[in-house]
């Protein structure tokens, strides 16, 4: 199977998003264009490029100079029908007519929008169980068993899969960083304790910290209990969303790898646990404190890919 860095991914799916179409297709002003970049129009090439063509001076104050898809939604809708681009999109189900002639970095309700959705973990996803552990729909996975999730406007919410969860058990401890923390793909953004013993994770994707899951940093074993809803982590703002796919598994790609990690730990247990899976038992909640032949230490190593770690780990 083909390492995640090399996937060629060019869009981003949003989770549970209503609607695809591009806001400049909503507005009329292409034909056909659908979103792959969760909304985020403030890092979208396409988006750029449009305003570049229509003219607009690209040494101008981005949040103020507005792109050419408001002046068609001007025209096409009257003064007292013009729809909020928030009804447009589906982020909201209500129609909703915009009071601020598309500046939506001044509005009220846009700002009242991101602080429910980082808030609101939205509906549970489906699930699907991959040689026992719980993977779900709809979510990017790293091959350090985290996962992330891109909702409206490119933000991203991430947390440990079912997989770490099962392989160490329930968290003493969580260590999360700080708000306005940057987080980079691939190196170490969170560490969790269990009975004196330490791990780092590594950040499935690279952004500024916008919120955490104070639930979670009280009582690690919500984490453990759900790690895909209620047990989240953080939420990124990432610079460039798409930029995050290379080092990311989705879909059936996502189940592959997982699978071929079950078939990793399975070696490490020895036969009598290989016979077991093959009988079809289910995984405990504890694989490391039910088996006594694995090292902690080992299991950071070839999981997490981070190693042994040290108090002196930044974060």
């Amino acid at each position: 199977m083909k390492n995640a860095a090399d996937k060629k991914q060019h869009r981003v799916q949003g989770f549970q998003v209503l609607e695809n179409e591009c806001i400049w297709m909503k507005a009329g002003v292409v034909n056909f264009r659908l979103c792959d970049n969760a909304y985020d129009c403030n890092s979208c090439p396409f988006d750029h490029a449009m305003r570049k063509a229509m003219g607009i001076s690209a040494g101008g104050d981005s949040h103020r100079e507005a792109p050419r898809w408001v002046e068609h939604l001007k025209r096409s809708y009257d003064g007292a029908s013009r729809p909020c681009r928030h009804s447009l999109t589906g982020r909201v189900d209500a129609p909703k007519i915009c009071v601020h002639n598309y500046e939506c970095y001044h509005c009220a309700y846009d700002q009242m929008l991101d602080e429910m959705d980082m808030a609101d973990t939205g509906d549970a996803p489906v699930y699907h169980r991959v040689s026992g552990f719980r993977m779900a729909d709809g979510y990017y996975y790293h091959l350090g068993h985290t996962w992330a999730r891109f909702e409206h406007g490119g933000r991203v919410r991430i947390g440990f899969d079912d997989f770490i969860e099962r392989l160490f058990g329930a968290q003493d401890g969580l260590q999360l960083p700080p708000l306005g923390a940057k987080l980079r793909q691939n190196e170490v953004g969170i560490t969790f304790e269990k009975k004196g013993r330490r791990a780092a994770v590594m950040a499935p994707v690279t952004g500024t910290v916008l919120a955490v899951n104070q639930g979670a940093l009280r009582h690690p074993e919500i984490a453990h209990a759900d790690p895909y809803l209620t047990g989240w982590l953080c939420v990124l703002e990432p610079k460039m969303p798409k930029m995050n796919l290379r080092g990311l598994y989705y879909g059936t790609e996502s189940r592959r790898w997982m699978e071929m990690e079950g078939e990793r730990l399975l070696g490490l247990m020895g036969e009598e646990y290989q016979s077991l899976a093959a009988t079809g038992g289910r995984v405990v909640g504890d694989i490391y404190g039910e088996v006594g032949t694995l090292e902690w230490d080992e299991l950071a190593q070839e999981f997490l890919r981070t190693g042994r770690v040290t108090p002196e780990i930044p974060l």
